[in-house]
């Protein structure tokens, strides 16, 4: 009896201890919840200036943190530690409710990806053509190389990019 309560206070101990991983998940919540806006950070300094800027980020950080904090504490709520967000859904609402979760993630998601790859295409060619002086590639071509290119760095994994 004392060789399990030794092994469960051991793995406790094991896993409040800080990893990489936790680094990384930190780090992509924070770059998911703000990384669109560095694209048009630009355009809001030269329309209105520093100032709105700064008190956009004060009230912004809470929001961003408690909000993915949250969903972070959701998911990891779930029994299995491998679960994704629909899979901690269907274990604690049903699977009908996973489904629906899934649909309206799928909603919430994929306009910001319509968004984002638009701003970031306008973004290379802008940086293109003023501060590399090149004639920018038609955007069709344009925005096919940065979305592929996106997907490869996606498709090699985070262990090959960290």
């Amino acid at each position: 009896m004392e060789t399990t309560q030794t092994s469960t206070i051991a793995s406790k101990d094991s896993r409040s201890a800080w990893r990489k991983t936790d680094t990384m998940w930190m780090l992509g919540l924070y770059g998911t919840a703000i990384g669109a806006g560095v694209l048009f950070l630009p355009i809001n300094a030269g329309v209105g200036g520093m100032i709105p800027l700064i008190i956009m980020a004060i009230l912004a950080f809470p929001m961003t943190f408690f909000a993915h904090r949250g969903l972070t504490r959701f998911v990891l709520s779930g029994k299995n530690p491998g679960e994704d967000i629909t899979e901690v859904v269907e274990e604690h609402f049903g699977i009908g409710a996973g489904k629906l979760i899934t649909l309206l993630y799928f909603f919430a998601i994929y306009p910001i990806l319509l968004v984002y790859s638009v701003a970031i295409t306008n973004t290379v060619e802008s940086f293109m053509s003023h501060q590399l002086g090149m004639t920018p590639p038609p955007r069709a071509i344009l925005s096919l190389i940065l979305i592929v290119g996106m997907m490869t760095i996606v498709r090699f994994g985070e262990q090959m990019i960290v």
